[in-house]
């Protein structure tokens, strides 16, 4: 859109630097007050209906281009697309504190003698594992009944009857600092037969100038006698992308449908901090993988004949994709952390490019605008399925594939860390039908598992345990 040369100066000044809660103060609390408006007869924002994701972009449009018949004016000479977008980050702030303070009815159902009715079906919440993990990030199960569990610090470890077991012996060393660590375990859908685990850690190793650095790397082993034996490598980054920093190391591992006699395996590894590499392809940050279940590279991955790329990148532009799944139909979806603001559900599709951080939902942590979530001219990127604003911390998801809960098999629930939720999400098509939030207050939600009872494990940090959905009646 065009504007004036003062206006383009205005833009260029420190009021840039204005973070969301002065912006508002300056420019609409007189009339919205903190969302409730009431002044010069504003409508509250306050609402259900108001809270909706598909008025996103008309939020946007109202700041920016005003509203006559509501006697709103236009802010497009005085704030940048970015400002605009980021106050309406600021009024999804104000309608979720709404939510969590009871006035906007859409957060979690709260347990009355112990049950939790949601739209579609009633559970309880049982405990799984109550005591002995420390800052739990996966569960999984085997074949015989048992889960496997990984820990930050690198512990894995075989859980019988809802007791933790003694680490496994002889596994990966990780860089356990900040978000890095043991991150995911995935049983291969055969193991029964090969006794394959694949592992997901942060992996240490020391650079020319005597630093620590880490990247995220993916192996697989068999254990045997609770010791960690036969560890073959599946992706490990190249020695000079390994980088220093505690951030965004994603990462989830899926397995794809069988494909003449073997399967893909698909791996999220998020930008470690900098979110320009998400955009390179000859870098591995912000990436979902594929390559075969050995390791070895697909003869049609997309990214084959570009000089330099990885081989085994299968889409990008990503954040730090922390929940990674198949649904019922075959096609890959990805939950991933934006910051303050604008967590993603994507279906991840062959050589696409997700946008980070050339778009992006949020805002900067501190408050400061940040971008739009729509691509300038000639540009293209894959827009969300749904987004979470404010941001939930996504992490964890999984598919409800099993019959304890008929009437959500097909859905996805993901879990938030910051949130301290679990979500339930229907998508059809890759279109978003409906999404509710069905737990919430029980701690950090790290991980999402549908187990092969078809009851919902929950995977939770602060406090450290595991507990499980259970249809009630």
């Amino acid at each position: 859109m065009k504007r004036s040369i003062a206006a383009l100066c205005l833009l260029a000044s420190g009021a840039l630097a204005q973070n969301v809660e002065q912006l508002w103060k300056n420019n609409c609390a007189s009339c919205h007050r903190q969302g409730e408006g009431g002044e010069r007869n504003t409508p509250t924002l306050l609402t259900a209906e108001a809270f909706d994701e598909k008025l996103d972009r008309r939020m946007f449009e109202a700041i920016r281009d005003g509203k006559q018949h509501a006697a709103m004016k236009a802010f497009d000479a005085t704030l940048s697309d970015e400002q605009a977008w980021a106050l309406v980050n600021y009024i999804r702030e104000l309608q979720f504190r709404a939510v969590r303070s009871g006035a906007i009815p859409l957060g979690a159902p709260k347990a009355k003698e112990g049950i939790r009715a949601t739209r579609r079906a009633s559970f309880k919440v049982e405990p799984f594992v109550d005591t002995g993990l420390s800052t739990p990030w996966s569960v999984e199960f085997l074949p015989g009944g048992e889960a496997l569990v990984t820990e930050r610090d690198g512990s894995l470890r075989l859980v019988r009857d809802g007791r933790p077991g003694a680490p496994v012996g002889g596994t990966p060393q990780v860089y356990a600092r900040g978000q890095g660590g043991l991150l995911d375990a995935a049983i291969h859908p055969e193991h029964a037969a090969n006794g394959w685990i694949y592992l997901s850690f942060s992996d240490p190793r020391g650079d020319d100038r005597g630093r620590t650095v880490a990247f995220t790397k993916i192996v697989r082993g068999r254990i045997k006698d609770n010791a960690w034996t036969d560890q073959e490598t599946i992706f490990a980054a190249k020695p000079e992308h390994y980088s220093g920093g505690d951030l965004h190391f994603g990462c989830r591992i899926a397995f794809g449908p069988r494909v003449d006699g073997r399967r893909h395996v698909f791996f999220a590894i998020g930008e470690r901090g900098r979110g320009e590499f998400a955009q390179d392809l000859t870098r591995p940050q912000g990436k979902v993988f594929r390559t075969w279940d050995d390791g070895s590279i697909p003869d049609d991955n997309p990214f084959l004949d570009t000089p330099d790329a990885y081989r085994q990148i299968w889409s990008f532009g990503h954040r730090n994709p922390q929940g990674l799944v198949f649904d019922l139909k075959g096609d890959l979806y990805d939950t991933e952390h934006a910051p303050r603001g604008g967590d993603e559900l994507n279906r991840v599709v062959r050589g696409a490019n997700y946008g980070w951080p050339v778009v992006s939902f949020g805002i900067n942590y501190g408050g400061t605008p940040f971008k739009t979530p729509w691509a300038s001219e000639g540009k293209s990127f894959i827009m969300p399925v749904t987004r979470w604003m404010p941001s939930i911390a996504a992490c964890g998801l999984t598919l409800v594939d099993g019959n304890a809960f008929p009437d959500w098999k097909g859905d996805m629930l993901a879990g938030g860390l910051a949130g301290s939720c679990v979500h339930r999400v229907r998508v059809r098509d890759g279109v978003l039908v409906e999404r509710e939030e069905i737990l919430h207050g029980m701690g950090r939600v790290r991980d999402v598992v549908c187990g092969p009872d078809g009851l919902i494990y929950v995977v939770l940090n602060d406090p450290d345990r595991i507990v499980r959905l259970v249809p009630a009646g």
